[in-house]
């Protein structure tokens, strides 16, 4: 990874539970944006400063300690207003970036699909809308004179500006729903295979991808098949869908959903939520955690505010907790309830991981022996679109040991042996 910058972050916590860890994971938003962080600056407020977020004796450290690094980029770990980036830079000569345009930036970085470039551009425009301000020059801020006759001829280069942004955002709007609908096309298509859908969510960096790629390889898919693993924050934004095939069971489609952060901008959420979409269509929900990080419950509790603040609710989920080869206890891959505990690396994991899907996804599911006429050659072309176990040839027809759904067991029901 080539360094472009070095930089300080700073924050305050204000009362945060977890701001230790917001910290930290902004250190790796930071290396993601090719960003090395030299120093740390952090102050304990209970109240944010609403002019310049930290106290002016803080700003004027993070001055000094800019000067002694040689460093012209300050990171701050919240959202900033617009006036407190203005305060801040005039105070110190400095750039503020704060933690939701960072996280826009490795968004930016990272979208490939053309669905993923326009909803970060348009969240981008979003967050810059509110921080256009006067550029100083009174030319910019002529109004018009001479009464009704010239109402708006005055119009200052700051509502000209405002006025693009929103152009341009409908712009991208407008070639985004163009985009949406193809892929609306592409989602009924795979809806009306009535494949059961599976989705796997969670925290960036806990494992998804690696997981998905174990269970490709089960099934024997080719590496062409296989999605990018990085040990990076959203090492990629687009989602990706591939079908779990494996010998007499039924096959599953099986996604790979954008990870979650702490502190996601809401406009992010907003953008992605038809990414997401295949989490609010999934039959079920695998939320990978990392079973080895400190932050376990944080990581849980950021990831349901994200699946509620995008409509999923009381979606049936299996909890994976990944990386528990990494925990001292951890021996063999162990489920309980609705959870697993396992390493995404492991066969005999993902084996389990599958087989616990598959109970959850199948479970109305059953075995079913069936004798079929060879005369009905109709009814033979059907079952061969079936999960067939087992089959024998004899004097009265073709015996079938039949994995079937209610439905499917309700045909045959007349033909089933006892």
């Amino acid at each position: 990874m080539q360094i472009t910058q070095n930089v300080i972050i700073a924050g305050v916590s204000h009362l945060q539970e977890n701001f230790d860890y917001s910290m930290e994971e902004l250190v790796h938003l930071a290396a993601a944006d090719n960003l090395k962080v030299v120093t740390q600056v952090r102050q304990h407020l209970d109240h944010i400063n609403n002019q310049f977020y930290f106290g002016q004796g803080k700003v004027q450290e993070i001055k000094h300690l800019a000067q002694y690094y040689n460093i012209q980029l300050v990171i701050v770990n919240d959202e900033l207003s617009p006036s407190q980036v203005r305060n801040l830079e005039k105070a110190t000569q400095l750039q503020f970036l704060d933690r939701t345009e960072l996280i826009l930036q490795v968004f930016a970085q990272r979208a490939h699909s053309r669905q993923a470039q326009l909803q970060v551009a348009i969240a981008q425009l979003q967050y810059q809308l509110p921080r256009i301000h006067p550029s100083g020059n009174p030319l910019d801020q002529q109004r018009g004179h001479g009464g009704l006759a010239n109402r708006g001829a005055g119009e200052s280069q700051l509502e000209l500006n405002r006025r693009t942004i929103r152009q341009q955002i409908n712009k991208l709007q407008q070639d985004l729903r163009h985009v949406r609908q193809t892929l609306d096309i592409q989602s009924n298509r795979r809806q009306s295979t009535h494949l059961p859908q599976v989705a796997l969510v969670g925290y960036t960096n806990a494992g998804k991808s690696t997981t998905m790629n174990g269970l490709l390889s089960l099934a024997n898919e080719s590496v062409a098949k296989q999605v990018l693993v990085k040990d990076q924050l959203f090492a990629t934004l687009d989602t990706s869908i591939r079908k779990i095939s494996l010998p007499q069971m039924p096959d599953f489609l099986i996604s790979d959903t954008v990870g979650f952060i702490s502190k996601l901008p809401h406009n992010l959420i907003e953008a992605f939520r038809s990414t997401l979409a295949e989490a609010q269509t999934a039959d079920l929900l695998i939320q990978v955690v990392d079973a080895s990080s400190p932050q376990l419950p944080q990581m849980l509790d950021t990831t349901q505010q994200a699946l509620t603040a995008i409509g999923i609710h009381n979606k049936p989920m299996i909890y994976a907790y990944n990386k528990a080869d990494r925990t001292n206890n951890f021996v063999k891959p162990e489920i309980i309830g609705n959870s697993i505990y396992y390493s995404a690396l492991q066969t005999s994991s993902l084996k389990t991981l599958i087989n616990l899907i598959y109970k959850h996804l199948f479970k109305q599911y059953h075995v079913m022996k069936v004798l079929i006429p060879f005369a009905d050659k109709k009814l033979h072309h059907y079952i061969h679109q079936l999960i067939i176990q087992r089959q024998e040839y004899t004097f009265a027809g073709t015996i079938y040991q039949l994995f079937v759904s209610p439905q499917q067991a309700l045909k045959l029901q007349k033909y089933q042996l006892n």
